[in-house]
């Protein structure tokens, strides 16, 4: 069984987080995150995904921090895998990307904005890894089944799809906790992304704001909802990060938010 197969498999039967700085920093700053994160997945029994991005396509301002590149990302994103044995999540923005980062990466995400690509998703369902799958800002949680629907008809069996907020007037997005059950009716494992939901998008006019203060009520409240994963970008030095420094969790506050989060999941645990 691959590191994929056995990550889903995982994820099928429990619950699991995904974690990580926004975009890839500096090489000494994303190894040490990551091996915050990888004891932390050994001290709580709880699978851990390292997420960041080697480019973030979508950003608000041309003069955005953008991150270092495929290239050089998946160097590094490696470097995470062989020195701590987390599985590791990046984005996809074209087709063309899919097969050199599934090399790398475990799981291949495709971004909101791009949920409804079809030629994007049919790629991602070719490298035989699982396909996180964004909801738009801007759909329904029922519409969702049509990405399930392109990346089943494309091969892919290993699928997630992840709850990011929707869109509710300018520059804000609210969280309808409904879409968690209806998406899970498609038979994948939900996640709920609780930084990205508390992003006030282009709230700072060149580059989005956020209100980490909420992630933690969000969090609790998506898993008490039936959420198997979690989502949470973090940061050591969230007001100093390149990107999404707003929405993003200082990582010393992770470990404490996950064993409560934990103790949520537990109630719905048969055993």
């Amino acid at each position: 069984m691959s590191r994929a197969e056995s990550l889903y498999a995982a994820s099928l039967a429990g619950p699991f987080v995904i974690a990580g700085p926004c975009v890839l920093e500096a090489p000494d700053m994303v190894l040490s995150v990551a091996r915050e994160l990888a004891g932390m997945s050994g001290r709580l029994n709880l699978p851990v995904v390292f997420k960041s991005s080697f480019d973030k396509a979508n950003r608000t301002s041309l003069d955005s921090f953008r991150g270092p590149g495929m290239e050089e990302g998946l160097k590094l994103l490696a470097r995470v895998k062989a020195e701590t044995g987390l599985p590791v999540l990046t984005d996809i923005h074209l087709p063309e990307q899919a097969a050199p980062v599934a090399e790398v990466a475990d799981v291949l995400q495709i971004p909101a904005f791009l949920c409804r690509q079809t030629d994007l998703l049919a790629a991602a369902a070719r490298t035989g890894r699982i396909v996180n799958v964004k909801k738009g800002q801007f759909l329904a949680p029922w519409d969702m089944s049509n990405a399930v629907g392109k990346l089943r008809g494309s091969g892919c069996e290993s699928i997630w799809l992840t709850e990011r907020g929707a869109g509710f007037g300018y520059n804000n997005l609210v969280v309808d906790m409904r879409s968690i059950p209806v998406m899970g009716g498609f038979g994948v494992p939900v996640v709920f992304d609780a930084t990205h939901s508390v992003q006030l998008p282009g709230g700072q006019g060149g580059c989005s704001g956020g209100q980490r203060e909420f992630v933690p009520v969000l969090a609790k409240a998506a898993v008490a909802a039936g959420a198997r994963g979690v989502f949470m970008e973090v940061h050591p030095d969230p007001d100093h990060a390149l990107c999404d420094g707003p929405n993003s969790l200082p990582l010393d506050r992770l470990e404490p938010l996950l064993r409560h989060l934990q103790a949520i999941w537990s109630l719905d645990d048969p055993s």
